[in-house]
C-alpha cells in the first residue's frame, strides 16, 4: 500500500510545486512594480497602491481565492476562470503585495548618503541602483523573502478550497479508505521542500555576507 500512496502523493505534490513556481514567477516581478507604486512621488498612485496592499495583506488568502474564482460569475455574470488559473492569480497578487513591502523596506533602509555619494561621483540613478544599491538590498531582504517563500510552500494547500488537487488533498483522500497515515505522510513532502529552501536561503545569506551593516 505504501507505493500506491506515495505515487498518489507525488502526483498531488507535483501540482503543489507547479503552484509554488508559477506564483514566484509572477509575484516576484509584480512585487517590484507594486513597490515602485508604493514609493512613488505621485501621491494618488502612492495612496492607491498602499491602500490596495493594505486590503490584500489584511484579508485571508482563502477569501481572495473564493472571490477571484466565484466573483466574476456571481457579480458580473461572466464565465468562471479555470480553477488552476484562479489559484495562480490569487496567489500571485497576494504574494506580490507581501513581497512589495519587503522590497520597499529593503530599498528605504539604504542610507541616503550612499545615493548622494553616487551622485557626486557622476553615476546616473540607474547606475546607482544596479551597481551600488541592488546587492545591498538583496542582502537585507533575503531572510524576510525566505520566510515568505517558505510560507508559500505551505499555503499551496489552500488551493483545495476551490477544488484544485494538491498534495494535502491527495493525503486526505485516503481517509475515505480508512487510512489516516497518508495524511501525516504529506508532512514529509512539506518538510523536505521547506528544508531544501531553508538550506538554499542559508547558503545565499552566506554568499552575500560581505555586505555588512
Amino acid at each position: 500500500m505504501f507505493i500506491p500512496v506515495t505515487l498518489e502523493l507525488l502526483k498531488g505534490f507535483g501540482q503543489s510545486v507547479n503552484i509554488f513556481l508559477l506564483t514566484l514567477l509572477f509575484a516576484l516581478p509584480l512585487g517590484g512594480v507594486v513597490a515602485m507604486g508604493s514609493m512613488s512621488r505621485f501621491t494618488p498612485l502612492r495612496a492607491f497602491t498602499r491602500g490596495f496592499v493594505w486590503v490584500i495583506r489584511g484579508t485571508p488568502l482563502m477569501l481572495q481565492l473564493i472571490l477571484i474564482f466565484y466573483g466574476p460569475g456571481l457579480m458580473f455574470d461572466l464565465p468562471a476562470l479555470p480553477r488552476f488559473t484562479a489559484v495562480i492569480i490569487a496567489f500571485a497578487i497576494n504574494y506580490a503585495c507581501y513581497f512589495s513591502e519587503i522590497y520597499r523596506g529593503g530599498i528605504e533602509s539604504i542610507p541616503k548618503g550612499q545615493y548622494e555619494a553616487c551622485q557626486v561621483l557622476g553615476l546616473t540613478k540607474v547606475q546607482t541602483f544596479f551597481r551600488v544599491i541592488l546587492l545591498q538590498v538583496i542582502k537585507r531582504i533575503v531572510p524576510s523573502m525566505g520566510n515568505e517563500i517558505i510560507t508559500l510552500v505551505k499555503d499551496t494547500a489552500l488551493a483545495r478550497v476551490i477544488a484544485v488537487y494538491e498534495v494535502t488533498w491527495a493525503g486526505e483522500s485516503f481517509i475515505k479508505k480508512g487510512l489516516i497515515w497518508p495524511l501525516f505522510y504529506t508532512g514529509a513532502f512539506y518538510l523536505l521542500f521547506c528544508g531544501g529552501l531553508t538550506l538554499l536561503f542559508g547558503w545565499l545569506e552566506k554568499k552575500l555576507d560581505y555586505f555588512r551593516g
